[in-house]
């Protein structure tokens, strides 16, 4: 295929996106809201149980260690019921954790709610991207994704700032927001949304065994990808920027959110055309160049002299997030076929496995080694991701998602 084909396609190729796409998208902007107007109070409340600083940051991985161990199972129930009753009820599962938390009278039964909430948050994404991915076409498939990540990454931006504003009110107000918020995400999904593919074999569409799967290059590619991201994103940015700047850089803690919000800036003007780019051109091209400019990304910040130069670094790195938010989940679809629930399930929870062990791992390294070492083991992971791509079929998704 000539190399002039794909680029027509990027700056020509219209294809509406169904609904329940556009729906979707409304769900994760309203979850992300939420979860970004609770997250920063959560460690403060969990404190004023009289806990210590460990404690009360482990709240926080119990969420995300309910998602990782709750995720395999989450594929044959999707199976069995279909998308929407799971999406649902993970929704409502939050939100009922949500509420109890607020209502928490000791330290423990916040744990035990957090936990609780985990298990719904698993549901909720796993039969999220399911839905997602088995309602498109495999031609723009990387289009539904970026508009998906889209409402994560905004409402998640959004989210914060309300936060502070109902802090200011009680520590438990964000906790009764979100649920709030959840419930109406919920009805959306109740209202809206139908379950994808129950007759799918009928229409000519691939229903493979997850072995066979797990053997494909796209998905070995998107996993290995998504396990960067994931640890990229936690373990390095999230957890060792805010340090460096007030350690090396020397400046206020103000900054990070400075550089972070432009990263967000830009990685949400990207998505769109990261979208196109992954359905015109190829999982496989956005794939390799994301991997490749993502740890030259990562390893440019950890040798950073000054807020700028790290903001210039972390916004490069949002650029390839852009792509790696689009492109793996495309890819993972792709591999799957029809009821892709299982598949979808483990790339999630590889992707929690980057997220729930960088910060510890990468934090490690710092101490015991430098950041750039730090930095650059979530770089050699995105490498690794690119190299796997290689393997990848090449060309556009019509002709090469079918390998």
């Amino acid at each position: 295929m000539s190399v002039a084909a794909p680029v027509r396609g990027f700056f020509r190729g219209r294809r509406t996106l169904p609904r329940s796409v556009l729906v979707l998208a409304s769900i994760s902007f309203t979850v992300a809201v939420g979860y970004g107007v609770m997250l920063p109070v959560l460690p403060v409340f969990a404190s004023s149980f009289g806990v210590t600083t460990f404690a009360a940051s482990a709240v926080v991985s119990a969420f995300a260690f309910a998602r990782l161990v709750t995720a395999p199972g989450v594929g044959p129930l999707l199976n069995r019921i279909g998308e929407r009753p799971v999406l649902v009820a993970g929704i409502l599962i939050v939100a009922a954790s949500s509420a109890a938390s607020a209502l928490a009278a000791s330290y423990l039964q916040l744990l035990v709610f957090r936990g609780l909430g985990g298990i719904g948050s698993a549901m909720f994404t796993v039969s999220g991207m399911t839905l997602l991915l088995n309602s498109v076409a495999p031609e723009v498939r990387g289009r539904a994704s970026s508009l998906y990540m889209g409402g994560f990454l905004l409402g998640g931006m959004a989210g914060p700032a309300v936060g502070g504003a109902l802090a200011a009110i009680s520590l438990t107000a964000p906790f009764y927001f979100y649920a709030a918020a959840l419930v109406v995400a919920g009805a959306i999904g109740a209202l809206l949304l139908r379950s994808s593919g129950r007759g799918r074999e009928e229409d000519g569409a691939d229903v493979r065994q997850f072995r066979l799967v797990a053997r494909d290059p796209r998905f070995q590619a998107a996993a290995v990808a998504g396990l960067g991201q994931g640890w990229t994103a936690f373990g390095v940015r999230s957890s060792l920027v805010p340090i460096m700047v007030v350690e090396v850089l020397h400046r206020e803690p103000t900054w990070t959110a400075v550089a972070f919000t432009v990263s967000s800036v830009v990685q949400a003007i990207a998505l769109g055309p990261a979208g196109r780019f992954v359905d015109s051109v190829g999982r496989r091209p956005a794939l390799i160049a994301a991997g490749l400019l993502g740890a030259v990304a990562v390893v440019g910040a950890s040798f950073a002299t000054d807020i700028w130069v790290l903001t210039a670094a972390l916004s490069v790195y949002g650029i390839a997030a852009a792509f790696l938010s689009t492109a793996p989940a495309a890819s993972v679809g792709d591999a799957a076929g029809a009821r892709s629930g299982t598949p979808v399930a483990v790339f999630s929870m590889i992707t929690d496995v980057g997220a729930i062990c960088g910060p510890l791992v990468a934090g490690w390294i710092a101490d015991e080694g430098s950041y750039p070492l730090a930095f650059g083991v979530g770089a050699v992971i995105m490498v690794a991701g690119s190299a796997l791509a290689l393997r990848m079929p090449s060309g556009r998704p019509e002709t090469g998602a079918r390998g």
